[in-house]
């Protein structure tokens, strides 16, 4: 069956720079390990997304167009669809007075937050530290190896995986969690992990609207999500009453 937009699929890739063929992203253990990438904090393993959904740059979501499970395909992305060009503006100087105040010793290299995004230290002279706001991959070409691992078709996993994607909490289980679906609502009580989400409530509520748009513009006659938060009542088991 050939993908079309709007299709829940999953996917793996490897991404690099088209001049020196440095990988900088991969969704496979063994090449982040060759290339040095490695995040012992990253899961490695076929990521969901929603064809069209802008879940990957869109470049790339286009190729996917057309192909089916178990298809790989190589695509070419130069800078514009890519991450843009660099912009000299983005280049700044900043007093050292400021990273002072924050307790910082600046170095080249370093990457920070400020008001202009994450940028990185290109020099540190006297009292100015230049920094670099360009997004690392402005002004470079891609090139993206994809291949696609499953099309999704079941409505539940459908949801579950708009779950794995935009939920970064490692400890909540997909398979405890609950969702139904009746006259166009979808309800959905995530695993009790995520109750003790170490997450701010902006950061919870922007995943499940995030999670909420995927399902009700790509899911027929969805036109509502709910989460659920409940609390089960336990009964106490006969050794616990005995420790008491």
């Amino acid at each position: 069956m050939a993908i079309k937009d709007g299709d829940f699929v999953r996917v793996n890739f490897t991404g690099k720079i088209k001049e020196n063929d440095e990988v900088f992203d991969t969704t496979y253990d063994e090449i982040a390990q060759e290339a040095e990438i490695f995040d012992e904090n990253k899961t490695y393993k076929p990521i969901p997304i929603v064809v069209g959904g802008n879940h990957l740059l869109p470049a790339i979501e286009e190729e996917i167009v057309g192909l089916e499970a178990g298809d790989r395909k190589t695509v070419e992305v130069d800078s514009d669809n890519g991450f843009g060009p660099r912009d000299p503006k983005a280049i700044q100087l900043i007093p050292m007075k400021e990273f002072k105040k924050q307790g910082m010793t600046p170095y080249p290299g370093m990457r920070i937050q400020a008001e202009g995004g994450e940028g990185r230290i290109l020099t540190v002279n006297g009292g100015r530290v230049k920094v670099d706001f360009n997004h690392p991959l402005a002004g470079k070409d891609l090139i993206y190896d994809v291949e696609v691992t499953e099309i999704i078709e079941d409505n539940e996993e459908k949801i579950k995986s708009m779950i794995e994607l935009h939920y970064s909490n490692p400890n909540v289980d997909l398979d405890k969690t609950e969702i139904s679906i009746e006259d166009g609502v979808v309800s959905i009580q995530l695993d009790e992990m995520a109750k003790f989400d170490q997450q701010s409530y902006m950061d919870i509520t922007f995943a499940r609207f995030r999670i909420a748009k995927d399902i009700w513009e790509n899911i027929d006659e969805v036109t509502k999500v709910n989460f659920v938060d409940a609390f089960e009542k336990r009964e106490e088991s006969d050794d616990e009453e005995d420790e008491e």
